[in-house]
């Protein structure tokens, strides 16, 4: 199912839009969607040497679902809602085994949140992101389109995390298993965090961001990929250096950029771990 699915897709996303068969191209993308709401289809998977594929047919197949998509109203009672007719909330039950607690959340058609995660009010999740079990959606926080997003992962509260739709063969932003994503950080386009990962609250990263290592003495920078990818353990606080011009030194001026101080140990895993009671999924 999976490659006809992918042929079909394929050969209506390059056609002309006047030349677009709809109902074919509507059904495609229902399919799509409804694969990615199980979780039987991810936008990017893991490989076993622990390198990432991204599959761009499927960012395809959702931008193709935004060109048919129609201005539809979905409002309930006092809260007003207008999105494109392809893309509806995911109407969540309680046999999905998520936790929403009541405050505004939403989950967009086209995400899997998989059993055993919780989701404070407010927070988002859009099309293509992967949510896998026991992790923490703090409040007023972003699952961009496409992410991935790891097992008993902490995105604490604020914290943005990047959609990456196009192009489409780019890597969406991956947060691997057990990191823990501090308050207010922002997780862009192009970078990788690797599991076990600390990012202490307020670390921005993208794929053009200069990452220090005071432990190894060395500087991490996007690969041939484009990729910035933190490093396994690896425990991140917002930093800074010094600019380099006359002007700046004059003005003692410098630069944000973010620093790995340490890697995790046993007092880390002591300091960021949740409750047991915060991530006890459905009996």
């Amino acid at each position: 199912m999976t490659d006809d699915l992918r042929r079909r897709i394929e050969a209506l996303t390059s056609q002309p839009a006047d030349a677009l068969d709809r109902p074919e191209a509507e059904a495609a993308v229902s399919a799509l969607i409804d694969s990615l709401n199980r979780g039987t289809l991810r936008a990017a998977t893991r490989t076993s040497d622990g390198s990432w594929t991204t599959h761009a047919w499927i960012k395809q197949g959702i931008l193709l679902g935004f060109r048919l998509g129609r201005l539809t109203d979905f409002s309930t009672g006092p809260f007003a809602f207008f999105d494109k007719h392809t893309y509806p909330p995911r109407a969540m039950r309680l046999e999905d085994g998520v936790r929403i607690v009541p405050g505004g959340s939403a989950i967009r058609s086209g995400a899997y949140v998989a059993p055993g995660v919780v989701c404070m009010p407010p927070m988002y999740v859009n099309v293509g992101a992967y949510v896998d079990t026991g992790t923490m959606i703090d409040s007023h926080a972003l699952v961009g389109s496409c992410a991935q997003i790891g097992q008993r992962v902490h995105l604490s509260a604020a914290v943005q995390i990047g959609g990456v739709l196009e192009p489409a063969g780019a890597l969406p932003v991956i947060v691997e298993d057990d990191a823990f994503i501090g308050g207010g950080c922002g997780i862009y386009e192009g970078c990788l965090i690797r599991e076990r990962a600390v990012l202490a609250p307020g670390v921005i990263l993208t794929r053009s961001t200069r990452l220090y290592d005071l432990v190894h003495e060395r500087v991490y920078t996007a690969d041939e990929t484009g990729t910035l990818e933190v490093p396994a353990g690896a425990v991140v606080v917002p930093g800074s250096r010094p600019a380099d011009s006359a002007f700046a030194r004059q003005h003692g001026l410098a630069l944000y950029t973010p620093v790995i101080v340490k890697y995790r140990d046993a007092r880390t895993d002591a300091a960021t771990t949740l409750e047991s009671a915060l991530r006890t999924g459905p009996a």
